[in-house]
């Protein structure tokens, strides 16, 4: 293998992606592989609008394929999403430039770190967690000044994230991810990628 994945999870708005940014890593965006619109298979919450929360929006094993590659080869061919526009609007070569390590973030992050330990792909597995307020404030914020969806979409939907917060991040430690805030898990990270580089089967 030329690298191994480093997994940020987390709820939407927690700080995944900002803390991506501040490790200088490759990063692959996971939420790039959500389904398009158009899917007949998305899930729906019972107001009617699309569940874009539940992994049945998500492509897993597109996502998982991707972070395989780019331990493999060192690059990949990845999507480009669009969250206003419920769809991939291209794709772009993501290439690691030789590093030993890369990130891979996204809310559904959490799905793939068993797949990842099975086949030696893993090199650390996160889950960021702040105070329940902070997170619904970030996420909502963003979600209004990027026009993601509607504004009472935005609203309904980030008052159930509120509520199932501590679910998400039970679920992620479940599945093998160490719950942190932003500021350790950075120092977390920062320290592996300093240190001795692993040898690759």
């Amino acid at each position: 293998m030329r690298a191994r994945v480093i997994v940020v999870a987390g709820p939407s708005g927690s700080g995944k992606s900002r803390l991506s940014r501040r490790l200088g890593l490759s990063v692959l965006n996971l939420d790039d592989f959500y389904k398009d619109g158009s899917d007949p298979t998305l899930p729906r919450l019972p107001m009617g609008v699309v569940d874009w929360d539940h992994p049945g929006s998500w492509l897993h094993d597109d996502a998982l394929a991707a972070i395989e590659t780019l331990c493999h080869r060192g690059e990949a061919d990845v999507p480009i999403y669009d969250i206003s526009r419920d769809g991939r609007v291209g794709h772009h070569r993501l290439s690691l430039d030789g590093a030993p390590y890369f990130v891979a973030e996204g809310i559904f992050a959490q799905e793939i770190v068993r797949e990842c330990v099975a086949r030696g792909l893993l090199a650390e597995a996160i889950c960021v967690s702040n105070h329940r307020l902070v997170t619904f404030w970030r996420r909502l914020t963003r979600d209004l000044r990027e026009h993601r969806k509607p504004p009472w979409v935005l609203l309904r939907r980030g008052l159930m994230l509120l509520r199932a917060e501590p679910r998400v991040i039970a679920h992620a430690v479940e599945l093998g991810c160490t719950p942190m805030a932003v500021e350790r898990a950075y120092d977390r990270i920062h320290e592996l990628v300093a240190g001795p580089v692993p040898l690759h089967g």
